[in-house]
């Protein structure tokens, strides 16, 4: 039996996700959470084997609890489900180790197929996420996106500073020092050739990072 957690700061998604999963007699949703920070406190609390993590969650972000499932629930397979495009979280998301990635669009239709083909020992990826991999292999791993040649906690504090969070407040959210955040703050500017915070948005929104 699939024991689902379906994790989504909307409760109307929650709901829509369970009406289009309660014709299906092997998958059960057996916990829920609306912030980040639930996730891995349900995890403990309920007997879920599978796990449904949209990205764009209050509290904590969706692949700052993938990467805590990851290394504290090894077994549990993460599908993330999204409402942004591919391009924006796809491949992130696979490297920390999602199962899979499918955008809030297309979960009426494909939902279920894609927990099943995860919970069967695969991947759920869609043809255009396919190609998007297929380009990364061909320029021998570097990808055509500019953000992923920034590191998961250079990535978490650039959508941070695009969201209008303040360096302090950044540090404190993540446990880490204000002279911390402003070094790796360098680092992302220095990679992807900012010259200011402004330069950081635009960037942001042209990509829907925020």
């Amino acid at each position: 039996m699939i024991k689902l957690l379906i994790a989504d700061d909307y409760v109307l998604i929650r709901e829509g996700l369970k009406k289009v999963l309660k014709d299906e007699a092997e998958i059960t949703v057996v916990a829920e959470a609306e912030n980040g920070a639930e996730v891995l406190n349900k995890l403990k609390k309920s007997q879920a084997n599978f796990v449904v993590l949209d990205i764009n969650m209050p509290v904590r972000s969706g692949l700052d609890v993938l990467l805590d499932m990851k290394r504290l629930y090894t077994t549990i397979p993460v599908l993330i489900l999204s409402m942004y495009p591919e391009k924006t979280y796809a491949l992130r998301s696979l490297k920390a180790g999602a199962a899979g990635y499918l955008s809030k669009d297309s979960a009426g239709e494909e939902l279920v197929t894609a927990i099943q083909k995860i919970w069967n020992g695969g991947k759920y990826i869609s043809d255009s996420l396919a190609e998007l991999l297929a380009e990364t292999v061909v320029n021998n791993g570097k990808p055509e996106i500019a953000h992923e040649v920034l590191s998961d906690r250079e990535f978490q504090i650039l959508c941070k500073i695009a969201e209008g969070a303040s360096l302090k407040t950044i540090a404190e959210n993540l446990s880490i020092t204000l002279s911390t955040v402003n070094t790796y703050r360098a680092r992302i500017f220095e990679k992807m050739k900012f010259t200011s915070n402004t330069d950081l948005i635009r960037y942001c929104l042209e990509n829907e990072l925020a």
